[in-house]
């Protein structure tokens, strides 16, 4: 495809961001991204919700076709609320969430729901991994620690619990790929940063991992071909999903790539010493470098992005679902109030967090509560409040949780930046920096500025950059800086105080949280056995 074509003509690509809860489309300028500057990267953009499914504990799962379905719609919407027709597309490109499995059949359906990077079935197989000696060479080679999230971990609970489904499979395939197959027909195929998530990609060569095959018990022909982030599918968007979209038939399709490496890309954190910071669902510290390296403590991993670019960096799993935990159990009397008055209850939250001073009076929190991924990776870690005195009030305990999400994300970007060098700035994206008082907790508890973009859709913009490089279009620079919230020497000296305590409660409970997993793994066994 060359600049010349009609495609390349065309105003708006539109990129589609298949996430944990929500599918995304955004409509974006061709001008803006070619010209670059401040403003009018997002011409408009629409979200369509499912569910994320939990039909036995420590699973996650999603339904494939209802998120096929929820990006059509979301295109479709997105393409009116911009006020765009199926001529003004020039591609569609993707951003995905990370770390899914689904088993699909020789004609394509899935076997499978989609098992998410949240689902936790595998946590076994991570262990009995870390205990053979296999996970430090695993992580060595694949850049990602050993984790029950990874395909790696899902593939090798499949062959063991579910050995006639295993067998039956021909392919398996993340989210992305199953949509982009059914947009497009022809074989499954992934860039490099999605496959470099599954635990099966080896980042020093640029293929699939003899030992981490062996390992699932598969061969790559039951993968998908590897292939470039600007990679457009040939013959394009097939005239049924067209349809659906309102776009128009043979419209190019690119592939695209994760959502984490696209976000540094789209915020354009890719100079040293520039981290990305999403917190969305869960949350991820994430920096650019000229090689693949690896964290000799296991911490980090090290994904191909590229261009000559290995984002390396942690994810956690206490992000956004925290805060949707403080709504709905511990103040959910608040939230209804924020509702009915016509305000975002999460807004609520933060105010009342905001009425007890930094520090929370000295209470601390855990927030695992869905266990941890950096920089721990522990499966069985689980939520605790420390210090809690007659003092702390439920205005108190939100303040501590929120102050425990950003800790978890400072202790992230310290062990980043042992590997990638000092953190100078931070740009922040995802809906957790919706918030300004959030910014500028963030900046006061790492100790460094935290820039938010003008827009905070850097996943799509990362996507449509590899669209234009499809189109043969030269990307300009990424979106200008709206807000530089820099650390309150006050704040942080609290913080600074309370972070060692912080740092320390994790090692001190680790035995403990591992008794208590283990005690509600058997608990929670029994009493769906009773039903």
């Amino acid at each position: 495809m060359t600049s010349g074509s009609d495609f390349a003509k065309r105003p708006a690509i539109m990129a589609v961001d298949l996430g944990t809860t929500s599918a995304k489309a955004v409509a974006v300028s061709v001008r803006s991204l070619t010209e670059g500057g401040d403003g009018g990267f997002v011409l408009a953009k629409a979200e369509r919700d499912y569910p994320l499914l939990v039909p036995s504990p420590g699973y996650a799962e999603q339904e494939p076709e209802r998120i096929r379905s929820a990006a059509e719609g979301a295109v479709r919407e997105a393409l009116a609320l911009a006020g765009l027709t199926a001529g003004d597309i020039a591609a569609v490109a993707f951003s995905s969430a990370m770390h899914a499995l689904i088993a699909v059949d020789a004609a394509g359906d899935p076997l499978t729901p989609c098992i998410t990077w949240a689902d936790q079935r595998a946590a076994a197989m991570a262990r009995r991994l870390r205990e053979t000696g296999h996970a430090s060479r695993l992580a060595q080679r694949t850049g990602v620690p050993v984790h029950a999230m990874t395909p790696l971990c899902k593939l090798m609970w499949l062959r063991e619990r579910e050995p006639e489904l295993f067998a039956a499979a021909a392919a398996f395939v993340g989210i992305r790929e199953y949509v982009f197959a059914r947009w497009c027909g022809g074989p499954y195929l992934s860039d490099e940063s999605v496959a470099g998530g599954t635990g099966l990609y080896n980042v020093h060569t640029g293929a699939w991992d003899p030992e981490a095959l062996a390992l699932a018990g598969i061969g790559e022909e039951r993968l998908p071909a590897l292939v470039p982030s600007s990679f457009a599918a040939p013959g394009g968007l097939l005239p049924g999903p067209a349809a659906a979209m309102g776009l128009a038939a043979g419209t190019p399709v690119v592939i695209g790539g994760a959502d984490g490496v696209l976000a540094n890309l789209g915020a354009g954190a890719v100079e040293p010493g520039v981290a990305a910071v999403t917190v969305g669902t869960s949350g991820a510290v994430r920096v650019a470098l000229p090689r693949p390296a690896a964290d000799a403590a296991g911490r980090l991993f090290c994904y191909p992005a590229g261009g000559g670019l290995w984002i390396a960096g942690g994810p956690v799993n206490s992000g956004g679902v925290v805060l949707r935990w403080l709504r709905d159990k511990l103040v959910p009397a608040d939230a209804q109030a924020a509702v009915a008055a016509g305000e975002d209850p999460y807004e609520r939250l933060v105010s009342l967090a905001l009425e007890v001073p930094p520090g929370a009076d000295g209470l601390l929190c855990l927030p695992h509560l869905a266990g941890e991924r950096a920089p721990h990776w522990d499966e069985d870690a689980r939520g605790v409040f420390v210090g809690l005195s007659l003092g702390h009030d439920r205005r108190h305990m939100i303040r501590a949780a929120l102050e425990g999400i950003v800790f978890g994300l400072r202790a992230v970007a310290e062990a980043v930046a042992e590997l990638g060098g000092p953190i100078r700035e931070i740009r922040a994206s995802g809906g957790f920096f919706r918030s300004a008082p959030l910014r500028q907790l963030t900046a006061d508890m790492i100790g460094c500025p935290v820039a938010m973009a003008d827009t905070s859709d850097a996943s799509a913009l990362g996507a449509a950059r590899f669209a234009l490089e499809a189109l043969g279009l030269q990307a300009g620079p990424a979106p200008g800086i709206a807000e530089l919230r820099h650390p309150d020497a006050g704040a942080s000296a609290v913080y600074n105080r309370l972070y060692p305590v912080y740092r320390s409660l994790y090692g001190s409970l680790a035995a403990a949280f591992a008794d208590i997993a283990s005690f509600q793994r058997d608990w929670q066994i029994r009493d769906v056995s009773t039903k």
